[in-house]
């Protein structure tokens, strides 16, 4: 399995919270062919979602632990009958931006814009009310 350290894991939850589940795993539960379109996902988009339907909570962690252990893959996120996946693709480069810093890489805070003459009045204002 792999190890991946809590600001990558971080950055890896924000990245899959807009990601819709690729495979659903129901009544037949964890079946060859649903283990190869896991792998052809993760293969394909590197971070997936799952969804499971009428598995029970005990049976749930021991399922998750076959399909990272069968897989080589990162366990990101578990929340109910939601798992979220990594595995990263050698084959895929990392993409780099003109700053230099990875795609999963946590985003530094932009510098606030200048503020106007009339903007720094209100802010000064504001803070001086509070005190």
């Amino acid at each position: 399995m792999i190890e991946i350290s809590p600001t990558r894991r971080r950055a890896l939850r924000a990245a899959a919270h807009h990601l819709k589940p690729v495979v659903s795993i129901s009544q037949k539960g964890l079946t060859p062919s649903v283990l190869a379109e896991i792998d052809r996902c993760l293969k394909a988009h590197e971070l997936i979602k799952l969804r499971l339907y009428g598995i029970e909570r005990e049976d749930r962690e021991i399922l998750f632990s076959e399909i990272r252990t069968a897989l080589d893959c990162a366990e990101v996120q578990h929340i109910g009958n939601l798992l979220v996946l990594w595995r990263p693709n050698p084959e895929q480069d990392v993409q780099k931006f003109p700053e230099g810093r990875t795609a999963l890489a946590p985003a530094t805070r932009r510098k606030p814009e200048a503020m106007t003459k009339k903007q720094a009045a209100a802010r000064s204002e504001a803070r001086s009310k509070k005190r």
